[in-house]
């Protein structure tokens, strides 16, 4: 989740994006059929990876839109498509809030932030799924601690985060590896505490069998009860997503060993963490929740792209005992790793979505990704937003119109090209654009289609 960031200026990746004599597979793209992208613009969308805000009162701060925000992390250089001056801002304030220029003077943005304020007053507690209706979205899955003010309604689906839960004794070897990680793991000790307390637990448990029946097992069920449609780990942020198989015996040598004090090293954590990161994945399967993966580029000056590879996770996806779970690959290994993506959707319990990289990415860019995973599994390809809270004039409202308005037009073109070189009928290609934008993901959550 790349797009973590609070604010538009905390991206890593400086995205690539527009045709150019050196990039010959851009130059071969094909404009999109304009009936074509008109009939894909109708579709209602549901997004399958999102940060709303809640709303707030006056001096009131959320908190819970991530559990790993990025804003607090050390400044990095924006990407070209994620800066303020991104023509397609302009076009978001002109669609949702009837913006009159083509400049972004100080006294014409301002009428932007007016313009919002009216819309939170008329609408209320409304607000977001209103929102939302004009960008064309009629759910989104949201990423958040927890949910709030204006997103407990049919139009916000809750998926939850639970990297703490594979994290459950002393983290300081941990963060001290880079300053972005001191601050992680600190929010993952907050969290972990939390889900402890929200279930009624005291200290942590001193063997793992209890550990994983008294505190794990039982915080996954508590977010089903609570409406968790999947659950969600970040884990990308903290180590790489290589989780080997471990034996139950071996990990609870190591948590028996630390769990009443002392640091463990880090490369015998390690075993216990794919352990629990096995249970807690089977056990979501158990529960009717898809796992949802961060893999690819994430913020932060000292993130570890080559940690983020989806392929990592090839072990564990090729696990039997895990084949009642499904995995979603979110953000389909931006940018470096996308070529993988449509092989690895061939496993029966393998999904992947377009979040991140429909804000990160120009359309044509996207464009060729996404016929490349078409041309694989279309029905194992979800549309996601990945929007985000930023600044007062370019916030989640803009974000998410941006992403949709890229993640549209990339669609067009993709099916546009596959209808040129005769791989669809113009038939098949509306019926792949309904799939990806809304049908693959009401079958897998199991929504009303």
């Amino acid at each position: 989740m790349l797009h973590r960031t609070v604010r538009l200026f905390r991206l890593t990746v400086l995205a690539p994006l527009f045709a150019s004599t050196g990039m010959p597979l851009l130059a071969q793209a094909p404009a999109a059929d304009r009936a074509l992208l008109t009939e894909i613009r109708r579709i209602r969308a549901i997004d399958n990876h999102s940060h709303p805000p809640k709303l707030v009162a006056a001096g009131e701060k959320d908190d819970e839109f991530d559990a790993l925000p990025c804003d607090p992390l050390e400044p990095t250089a924006p990407g070209l498509m994620t800066r303020p001056e991104n023509p397609q801002y302009l076009a978001a304030w002109k669609d949702l809030w009837g913006y009159r220029y083509d400049d972004r003077t100080p006294q014409h943005v301002r009428e932007v932030i007016a313009a919002k304020a009216r819309a939170h007053a008329a609408h209320g507690d409304d607000y977001p799924a209103w929102i939302l209706g004009r960008i064309g979205i009629d759910m989104e899955l949201s990423n958040r601690v927890a949910m709030g003010r204006g997103l407990n309604d049919a139009h916000h689906r809750w998926v939850p985060f639970d990297d703490a839960l594979l994290f459950p004794l002393d983290n300081s070897p941990l963060a001290a590896q880079t300053p972005d990680r001191k601050f992680f793991f600190s929010r993952e000790d907050m969290l972990r505490g939390r889900y402890m307390r929200d279930i009624g637990a005291g200290a942590l448990p001193a063997t793992l069998a209890d550990y994983v029946h008294r505190v794990v097992t039982p915080v996954l069920e508590r977010q089903k009860q609570q409406g968790a449609v999947a659950i969600k780990f970040e884990v990308a942020y903290l180590r790489s997503l290589d989780f080997a198989a471990a034996g139950e015996r071996d990990a609870a040598a190591v948590y028996e060993r630390y769990a009443r004090g002392g640091a463990p090293d880090t490369v015998e954590y390690r075993h216990l963490q794919d352990y629990l990161f096995r249970y807690v994945a089977r056990e979501a399967g158990r529960l009717g929740l898809p796992v949802h993966i961060h893999t690819g580029a994430g913020c932060g000056g000292y993130f570890y792209l080559g940690g983020a590879n989806p392929l990592l996770l090839e072990p564990a996806l090729n696990d039997a005992s895990l084949r009642g779970t499904t995995f979603v690959l979110l953000h389909a290994g931006a940018v470096a790793y996308t070529q993988s993506i449509g092989y690895l959707t061939m496993k029966p319990n393998v999904y992947a979505d377009l979040s991140q990289l429909t804000w990160m990415e120009s359309p044509e860019h996207l464009a060729a990704s996404l016929r490349n995973w078409l041309e694989w599994y279309p029905e194992k390809i979800l549309f996601g937003t990945d929007l985000y809270p930023n600044t007062p004039e370019i916030d989640w409202e803009e974000v998410g119109w941006q992403a949709n308005d890229t993640a549209r037009r990339a669609l067009a073109i993709a099916l546009t090209g596959m209808m040129r070189d005769g791989e669809v009928t113009r038939t098949q290609a509306l019926v792949i654009a309904h799939d990806v934008l809304h049908d693959n993901a009401a079958k897998l959550y199991g929504f009303a289609r």
